[in-house]
């Protein structure tokens, strides 16, 4: 697939274009979005990627097309499992709701731009070293595998300790205040500046973000190796986040086995991603750096195994959500 340095500069631009549209329509006055707003903005963002993605079909081909859609609904169920902490966080800083949108939207431009960053050297990686597959392999396996076992036994490390660490690690060398200042990252205490909770809460989510596309950045490109459909992909799941965050608030707890689906995924993705590196391997001490002769996992499957999977896994969520609630209400009449 090529793409042109007019067509990378210009879809930047657009991007870059919505999430200023974003910021001066609706996050610039503070306020808390209704459920109305939230889901026809959350629709609008889906839409757009939608027809981008139909857009990429009719001028490349469905191949790359089924890449896109694949990378773009895998990177939207992470974004999902990303609002579980990111409530944690508001909840830990205890941010107004009326000014949770600004702190979301930069957060969100932050993690836009790191992910540009892993994203450049994963291509970068990936041109020079076929073996990188093997290493993205590992790690999503390992993920998988992780995410399991924290929704069995619960997380090795508690998200507000992590957190803690880091805002404890912002304060020493930041002067910080306990109190907000409106929506102001930085106040001014006794004629000194100093940053006000909404940006260390800010600073948090950037952090967070990072260890985020550790996951996300590894599982894309096991879906396509074309660092633009990746880049895009993740701009196209990463707008209407916080659109999304308002709408499914009080959803994200009935989302009980969202964790199992991901990790599905994430291992899916990563035997195919092996697989790939196996195909294409180079490694002198496996199959003396021929390549191997083992099946590869198309597009068309890639999309199917992680759409169904994800449908069954909210399904399944949402069916023991409501069943332990008619069990609760059974148990109070009792």
């Amino acid at each position: 697939m090529h793409v042109s340095t007019a067509v990378w500069i210009v879809s930047i631009l657009v991007v870059l274009g919505l999430f200023v549209f974003d910021f001066f329509s609706h996050v610039r006055t503070p306020h808390e979005p209704t459920l109305k707003e939230s889901g026809f903005w959350s629709a609008v963002y889906i839409g757009l990627a939608v027809l981008f993605g139909f857009g990429v079909w009719a001028v490349s081909g469905s191949k790359y097309g089924g890449e896109f859609f694949a990378g773009f609904v895998t990177e939207k169920a992470l974004s999902v499992d990303n609002l579980f902490v990111f409530v944690i966080i508001m909840a830990k800083f205890a941010v107004p709701r009326i000014y949770q949108q600004k702190v979301l939207l930069i957060g969100i431009v932050m993690a836009l731009v790191m992910r540009g960053l892993f994203i450049a050297v994963g291509a970068a990686a990936i041109n020079t070293y076929s073996w990188v597959f093997y290493l993205f392999g590992a790690f999503l396996l390992y993920t998988a595998i992780k995410l399991v076992k924290e929704a069995v036994e619960g997380p090795v490390e508690d998200e507000e300790e992590r957190e803690g660490r880091v805002a404890a690690f912002f304060k020493r060398f930041v002067p910080t205040t306990e109190q907000y200042d409106g929506d102001k990252l930085i106040t001014k205490v006794d004629g000194k500046k100093v940053a006000t909770p909404l940006l260390l809460a800010l600073v948090v989510i950037g952090f967070t973000d990072v260890l985020f596309a550790l996951d996300s950045i590894p599982a894309i490109y096991g879906l396509t190796q074309e660092p633009y459909l990746v880049f895009m992909a993740n701009a196209f799941a990463l707008m209407g986040l916080r659109q999304l965050y308002f709408l499914i608030g009080g959803l994200l707890d009935r989302l009980v086995y969202l964790s199992y689906g991901l990790s599905i995924v994430l291992g899916f993705i990563g035997v195919k991603l092996v697989l790939h590196a196996l195909h294409e391997n180079t490694l002198p001490f496996i199959n003396g750096g021929e390549h191997v002769a083992v099946p590869e996992i198309s597009t068309g499957m890639s999309l199917s195994v992680i759409i169904g999977v994800l449908v069954i896994t909210t399904v399944a969520s949402l069916a023991k959500s409501k069943r332990d609630g008619r069990k609760s209400v059974d148990s109070g009449n009792d």
